[in-house]
């Protein structure tokens, strides 16, 4: 079943279960956001990358801050985007993927949501955001782990042509020049993995299939809350990081 808060979105936008299985993915990606900037007051955001603006929905109604603004690559995401009529957006624009049409420090906050593993060229495009914001929030899928190989077909369909652990996302950020300031590893919530189960795929629903998923994520939680972080990071599926600019200036040859 989806949450009370998801299907009202749901309900007051479209009529079809890819837009609630979009929402619901992206009230969990917002969560994690909010749960790394708790520290930092931003009053001016954008996201790149903001596909149909479910991230947005969710900042929006919970007034993580006065001004957002989006840039996303496909004129049809703008122009979804714009039907949400976000009562904190500013500004939607489309952009080539690399330029980001604002002056130097416009923001105070980039939230690049699962757009990273995308990207051709990663370190063009988080030296644009550097230029545009002093704090930049990345969430990556943590795709890279045991048994990958089985699934590559299944990251390529998605369109995703890099894959990160914490470390080597964390390697990346830093050799740019960005210093981390709070992280989070996340796994997928149980109402995502039964409404991927139960609707997506369209299995039959069963009591032992629902005892099933919240045994195993439940037993995940604990091994990590008990192991400590390497085991919390071998069994996320997601890495959310938040940086800003550093004061050191890295020369990268």
């Amino acid at each position: 079943m989806l949450s009370e808060e998801v299907k009202t979105a749901y309900d007051n936008f479209y009529t079809n279960s890819d837009v609630a299985w979009r929402m619901l993915g992206a009230k969990y990606k917002a969560k994690n956001i909010v749960d790394v900037c708790a520290a930092i007051k931003p009053r001016k955001v954008l996201e790149v990358g903001a596909g149909d603006g479910s991230i947005l929905h969710f900042l929006n109604d919970w007034n993580f801050a006065p001004e957002l603004y989006a840039l996303e690559i496909a004129e049809s995401g703008v122009d979804l985007i714009k039907r949400r009529k976000l009562s904190l957006l500013k500004e939607v624009q489309s952009f080539d993927g690399y330029k980001i049409p604002y002056e130097d420090d416009s923001f105070d906050l980039i939230i690049l949501a699962h757009v990273l593993e995308h990207v051709e060229h990663e370190r063009i495009l988080i030296r644009e955001l550097k230029r545009v914001a002093r704090y930049i929030v990345v969430e990556v899928p943590k795709d890279y782990r045991y048994g990958v190989d089985n699934r590559m077909k299944h990251f390529l369909d998605y369109g995703h042509i890099n894959m990160y652990t914490p470390t080597s996302l964390r390697f990346l950020l830093q050799s740019e020049g960005l210093e981390i300031l709070e992280d989070k590893v996340s796994m997928t919530a149980t109402e995502t993995v039964k409404f991927n189960e139960f609707v997506n795929k369209r299995a039959p629903k069963s009591l032992i299939r629902n005892l099933k998923i919240e045994l195993e994520y439940n037993i995940k939680k604990t091994l990590g809350a008990l192991l400590g972080r390497k085991k919390q990071e071998q069994f996320a599926n997601a890495y959310t990081v938040l940086t800003k600019k550093s004061d050191q200036n890295l020369h990268i040859f």
